[in-house]
This record gives structure tokens, C-alpha cells and sequence, in this order.
């Protein structure tokens, strides 16, 4: 774990490649996500599976990356959030080679399982890491550090993409991202930020002791931003083609004009914050995103649409890095253990959103079922005040507030 002050990066060298291996790492993640979830389909020719299996096993990859963010914070709490980073990393340069070979069906399942594992122990470990390396630098990171990720991710599917018409594409573009992924975790094993072990003279209860109620506050933002996350990325393609009677090749455009506006606004999140608090940038965040998800189920027009979906990916773009970054100045010297449970709201959200919308779809349809993830986005600004802007710590903040 680390100290307020840690981690003491040694001279300007060594702070930028540690700087330049973070954003690597989430560019790892980022790229290795996309060729999975863009490769369902082939998996799923290949397997012999209908939708309905590979719905569990993406809901399966989900649930094991729940474990993975507790076993990152296991990792961290003992060795340090590099030793997570990496183990997280290698987890998933086992799985994805195998997953990109012909499989029995058990093992394909066990694969994923492994696979899902890894990516929730990264997702919190390179959150760790990024806060560890924005503190050490004095300046927002964040926002850099997740457009890596967003970058990366379109670059994955547009790999895929691009060797669609090969039948062995699913294979060597999986493939690719897990050497990719395993040469990140063997230079991060020297350049990841290493962190200073927390005083073990201090007693135990304060060792252990969390800001509970400050995890709850920024693990109820994650939720609510990864239930639009979801309920776009599954279901924005189906709602133009099948609802709005889209064409094929316009349908695709309200994921990609989301994707887009979450790239940007991640690009421009670090910037913004040095001209506005924490606190206004994510309020605005969430009234235009909400704006945008009831646009998209009250005005059914393919433009509508495609405009609503973008302006959805504001919240995704901004709130995510603003607030892990806002969750690991809860409580610095346990900022590996708040941010791995803030992590772990993130799949909940994307399974609550993934299938609440679902749900609805054979109902009132899917317009009125986007106005669940609007809801909860909304609902969120009821603890953006967590988001400080005076000069009382929030570690004393939640002390006051949670006594226990």
C-alpha cells in the first residue's frame, strides 16, 4: 500500500517511462477487450453456441472480473498495485492465446473464466496505478491515461474489422493481443510505479480502516455510468436497425458516435480540470449525458438517435477518470483498497444495464427502456457533494459522517 507522499518516483526519467508503461498498460486492456467482445461472433460460429450461451459467458467474464478486483486489491495490499497490475496482465496473456485456438467447450468456458479474472485485477490496478502516478506528477493523468484505453479499444475493433474475411481473423487478432499484452506486463514488472510500504507500526484498525460511505458515494457514479456504458455498447445497435428501421450500415453509428465522444472528452478531461473543479465537471458531465440517453428514447429519429448516443459518452469520457481519481484521495494512504472496491461497482453496473434494458426490450421496447439508464445516471447527482472542492480532506469528511 502506499503513503500519501508515495509513491517518490526517482528523477524525471524514471517518472516518465513509469508514466509512458501506465498508459501502456491501458492501452493493453483497452485493445484486448475489443478483440474479444468483436470476436464473439466468430467465437460463437466456431463453438457451436447460440446467443443465449454466449450471453452467459459474457455475463460469466463479468462476474470472475468482480474476483479479479478483489484479488487485485489482495495483491496490492500485500505487495503493491504493480505485482496486481502485472499478475493481472499475465492472467490474461494466458488466457487469450488459448481462447484464440480451437478449444473443447469446458475449456473454451474455463478460458474465459481466467480471461475475466485478469481483466477485472487489471481494471484495478491500472486505476491504482494511474492515481499513483497522477499524485507523484502533481497534475491530472487520469483522463490520459483512459483515452489510451478508448484509443486502443477502437483500434481492436477496427483489427478485427479489417481481417473480418479471414477465417482464421478471430484467431490472430486475440492472438495478437495477448503477446501485446505479455510484453506490457514484462516491461511494467521494472517500469510500473512501486509504492511505499504504509507504516505496519500503525495499529491494525487503522491500518484497515476505509471511508466507507465515501467508497459507497463514488461506487454509486462507477454503477450508474457503466449501466449507460452497457446499455449503449449492447443495445444502440439493435435499437436504430430494429426499432428506428435503420439500414445495416447506418445502425453501427450511434456505438460509433458514443465511442467517439467518450475518446474526446477523455482527451480533454485533464485540461478541463485545471479551469474547473471536480465538482461542476462531473455535474455537467451527468446533465448532458442525461440530456442525451432521453433524447434518444423520446425524440425516434435515427439523427435523434445517433446525436443522443454520443452525447451519452460524456459521462463514460469524464466520470470515470474523475472519479477514481477523486476515490483515491478519499483515504491516500489506502488508495489501492477504496479504488478496488469502487472497481467492483463497475460490473454491476454493466450487468444491471446490459439487462435491465434487455428486459424491457419485449415490453415497452427498448425507447422506454433507455429511460432506466437515464434514471440512474440522474440519480447520481445526488453525491456529486463527494467531489471535493474546499480544503478539508475527504478522508476527515467521511470520518465525520461515518463514525463507525
Amino acid at each position: 500500500m502506499s503513503t500519501p507522499d508515495a509513491p517518490r518516483l526517482a528523477g524525471a526519467a524514471r517518472a516518465t517511462s513509469t508514466r509512458v508503461a501506465v498508459f501502456a498498460a491501458y492501452a493493453a486492456q483497452g485493445l484486448g477487450y475489443a478483440v474479444v467482445v468483436t470476436s464473439l461472433p466468430a467465437l460463437k460460429e466456431r463453438q457451436g453456441v447460440d446467443d443465449t450461451v454466449v450471453t452467459l459467458i459474457v455475463l460469466g467474464v463479468a462476474i470472475a472480473a468482480a474476483g479479479g478486483s478483489v484479488l487485485a486489491n489482495a495483491l496490492a495490499v500485500r505487495f503493491g498495485s504493480r505485482t496486481a497490475l502485472v499478475v493481472g496482465l499475465l492472467l490474461q496473456a494466458a488466457a487469450l492465446p488459448a481462447i484464440a485456438l480451437p478449444t473443447p467447450f469446458p475449456l473454451f468456458v474455463s478460458l474465459f473464466a481466467v480471461y475475466g479474472i485478469g481483466l477485472g485485477c487489471v481494471d484495478a490496478a491500472t486505476a491504482m496505478q494511474g492515481v499513483i502516478v497522477q499524485r507523484a506528477h502533481g497534475k491530472p493523468l487520469l483522463g490520459g491515461f483512459f483515452s489510451a484505453y478508448t484509443a486502443a479499444a477502437i483500434a481492436g475493433a477496427l483489427l478485427v474489422s479489417a481481417i473480418a474475411a479471414s477465417p482464421f481473423a478471430a484467431g490472430v487478432a486475440i492472438g495478437t493481443a495477448g503477446i501485446a499484452i505479455l510484453l506490457i506486463a514484462v516491461i511494467g514488472i521494472r517500469l510500473f510505479a512501486r509504492e511505499v510500504a504504509i507504516d505496519t507500526a500503525l495499529p491494525a484498525a487503522e491500518r484497515a480502516r476505509l471511508p466507507r460511505a465515501g467508497i459507497w458515494a463514488f461506487g454509486f457514479v462507477i454503477l450508474a455510468v457503466f449501466v449507460v456504458d452497457s446499455a449503449v455498447s449492447t443495445w444502440s445497435t439493435v435499437y436504430l436497425q430494429d426499432d428506428l428501421g435503420a439500414l445495416p450500415a447506418l445502425a453501427p453509428l450511434g456505438y460509433a458516435a458514443y465511442q467517439v465522444c467518450v475518446l474526446i472528452t477523455r482527451l480533454a478531461t485533464d485540461r478541463l480540470l485545471g479551469v474547473m473543479s471536480r465538482r461542476r465537471l462531473v455535474a455537467g458531465a451527468i446533465v448532458v449525458s442525461v440530456i442525451g440517453v432521453v433524447a434518444v428514447a423520446l425524440l425516434p429519429f435515427e439523427a435523434a438517435a445517433i446525436a443522443g448516443f454520443a452525447l451519452a459518452g460524456a459521462a463514460t469520457g469524464i466520470l470515470i477518470p474523475v472519479t477514481f481519481g477523486a476515490a483515491g484521495d478519499l483515504a491516500p494512504a489506502h488508495s489501492d483498497q477504496v479504488i478496488a472496491r469502487v472497481n467492483i461497482f463497475n460490473y454491476a453496473g454493466a450487468i444491471l444495464g446490459a439487462v435491465i434494458v434487455g428486459l424491457l426490450a419485449d415490453g415497452p421496447g427498448l425507447a422506454i427502456a433507455f429511460l432506466i439508464p437515464a434514471a440512474v445516471l440522474a440519480a447520481s447527482l445526488s453525491v456529486v457533494r463527494w467531489f471535493r472542492t474546499d480544503s478539508r480532506t475527504a478522508a476527515e469528511t467521511d470520518a465525520a459522517r461515518d463514525p463507525r
